[in-house]
């Protein structure tokens, strides 16, 4: 009984570190793509480009961190315990 509710704890705790993780490099990439552009008389980067590599970086690194988190949360739950 305890590891299912230990399995619904990871898979709850691995689902928010994922999305934090991805939407802190998103954003990131966001103010770097900015950052780049704000210097620049000509900007290199549309904000097309900057709102759809956002949108990539996201994706990427939801599929990475999916990966990632899950071993992550679970030593440190059974640490815990």
């Amino acid at each position: 009984m305890e590891e299912i509710v230990m399995k619904g704890k990871v898979g709850k705790y691995s689902l928010i570190a994922s999305v934090v993780s991805s939407v802190a490099l998103s954003v990131v990439s966001v103010l770097l793509a900015v950052l780049k552009n704000s210097g620049m008389v000509e900007p290199l980067y549309t904000q097309v480009d900057i709102a759809a590599g956002a949108v990539f970086v996201f994706i990427l690194s939801m599929i990475i961190s999916a990966s990632i988190w899950p071993n992550i949360v679970e030593k440190r739950l059974k640490r815990i315990v």
